[in-house]
């Protein structure tokens, strides 16, 4: 049997004209009822012709289905300016929202494809078709006047296309058609008693699709990979659409064939995106090359700058922010995650590998590449940005978060990983300024001595920390703020009991350029870059 559907599937479709429609003529409402009669009754010498009848806009109304915006550019991403220097440039508000975002399903207008299919079998053409395509076969050429009222005629003569630019076009048309090729089986075959018919129409139907899947398999570009992933829930869906079909009098062997078909051609999907993640890895890992313009959305760029030298000098020039390669790898991430949310089959297991695969090395390389900073504390805020920022996509780990809450800020969530790397910034950026306050009790003029040269090396070391880190950037404003008023508690807060302690100190500074007030308003305008 498989030989016979390949057999069909190769049919040509020199014959069909360029804007084929629907030979069929448009119903009255008479007619319209006893079309959708069962397929026994109708002829055994039903043809596709089916003369006098009025045209139909089937197509028309497939194409008109509104597609969502799938960009390679997510949402997350475009939270950033131009600069690429802020995931948010409004509030909290928006990067609290990315994870959902990220992750949120999509039906590539079902609702719409579904109705469109269920007027097709209404109507009577989709029965017509069937009985077609079981009185005649491949000489009748229903299957190609099928294809040309569901926009994929094309897919007879693709290989005139292999070099199409427009992929994503063509890959849009051809989940629509498929979409309703699924419907209209499941359909037939649950209230019509030729199951046989409509179960081998539809695998031929399906079955010759998929010489589509094998030129897309040659564009395994990471340009692509969203049109991949888009395919990809169009067959995982039918998949499982297929196997849910116990309910209607098809035999469960029938509804294996048609599974294994679209689990194979499903495969191969997955085997073209491991390629491109493994060209995403050389990517990342190799700064010469083509790399992902943040400023000229949609345009791709030559770094002939060297690997490990780019890295040290974008960190440092980026004031520890977050990198352009973990925003690029993050899109990545983030579509594959939405792709794993509405994609139904149960055997997704491979691209949530895929998904975790991602995650972790993005992680393993931002940390090797940090270590490339001389100046540890650039290098524990750029693990602070970069690793919060992945977790917004794929969220914390429950068991192990860590909440840190302030009376001024939301709540902020950490993961112990981030938590570690926020501390390490602390200690190595603020720790030394506090041991700069002497503890000592010596009495008398020693004493005073010793502690006022303590307090003018605190405020000398910390309004260096300060100078330095003036331009870094945390471009999460809970972070941002969370950060100000741990080092407010931490630093200001000791240096003023320290001045309390030393009333003749604190008489000192008050109300000028080195008060505690000064100091807590200075660290207000770290790290907005």
């Amino acid at each position: 049997m498989a030989e016979e559907i390949t057999r069909l599937a190769s049919i040509q479709l020199a014959s069909v004209p360029e804007e084929t429609t629907s030979s069929f003529a448009g119903l009255t409402e008479e007619t319209g009822s006893q079309a959708s009669i069962q397929l026994a009754s109708v002829p055994e010498d039903t043809t596709s012709s089916f003369a006098g009848l009025e045209a139909q806009s089937y197509r028309e109304s497939i194409r008109s289905v509104v597609w969502p915006d799938w960009r390679i550019r997510s949402t997350l991403s475009s939270l950033s300016g131009q600069s690429g220097s802020n995931y948010s440039s409004n509030s909290g508000a928006s990067s609290s929202n990315i994870s959902g975002a990220s992750a949120g399903t999509t039906d590539f207008g079902a609702d719409e494809l579904t109705k469109i299919a269920h007027r097709m079998v209404s109507d009577g053409y989709t029965q017509r078709m069937v009985q077609a395509f079981k009185s005649n076969g491949k000489q009748d050429g229903s299957l190609e006047t099928w294809f040309a009222e569901l926009d994929i005629e094309w897919v007879f003569q693709w290989r005139e296309y292999w070099q199409h630019p427009c992929l994503q076009e063509f890959a849009e048309r051809w989940i629509r058609a498929l979409t309703i090729i699924i419907v209209s089986i499941k359909e037939l075959a649950a209230d019509f008693h030729d199951t046989l018919a409509v179960g081998r129409f539809g695998e031929v139907s399906i079955s010759a699709m998929f010489v589509f899947i094998d030129a897309v398999y040659q564009f395994s570009k990471v340009e692509n990979l969203h049109t991949l992933l888009q395919m990809y829930i169009c067959i995982s869906n039918a998949s499982y659409d297929i196997l849910t079909m116990h309910e209607t009098s098809w035999d469960d062997k029938t509804c294996e064939e048609i599974s294994d078909l679209l689990e194979t051609e499903g495969n191969k999907l997955m085997l073209s995106m491991y390629r491109i993640m493994r060209d995403v890895k050389d990517t990342l890992m190799k700064d010469k090359g083509r790399t992902w313009d943040y400023q000229r959305e949609g345009h791709w760029v030559v770094d002939t700058t060297d690997n490990d030298d780019s890295w040290a000098i974008e960190i440092m020039r980026g004031g520890g922010e977050v990198h352009k390669k973990t925003r690029l790898m993050v899109d990545y991430i983030a579509l594959m995650r939405k792709a794993h949310a509405s994609a139904r089959s149960h055997n997704t297991a491979e691209l949530r590998e895929l998904i975790c695969y991602g995650i972790d090395y993005l992680k393993d390389l931002l940390l090797r590449k940090s270590e490339l900073c001389s100046d540890p504390r650039i290098r524990y805020l750029f693990l602070v940005n970069n690793s919060y920022f992945i977790e917004q996509v794929y969220g914390p780990s429950t068991s192990l978060d860590v909440e840190l809450f302030s009376a001024h800020h939301p709540r902020v969530t950490l993961t112990p990983e981030c938590e570690k790397y926020m501390d390490s910034y602390l200690e190595s950026s603020w720790g030394h300024v506090m041991s700069c306050i002497s503890s000592s009790n010596f009495p008398g003029p020693l004493g005073r001595w010793i502690n006022t040269s303590s307090i003018a090396k605190f405020q000398s070391v910390f309004r260096k920390t300060y100078q330095a880190q003036k331009f870094w950037k945390v471009p999460d404003p809970r972070i941002r703020s969370f950060l100000w008023e741990t080092i407010a508690k931490r630093v200001i807060s000791g240096y003023r009991d320290y001045l309390k302690e030393h009333p003749y100190l604190e008489k000192q500074v008050s109300g000028g350029s080195n008060s505690p007030e000064v100091f807590e308003e200075m660290l207000g305008q770290l790290f907005e870059g």
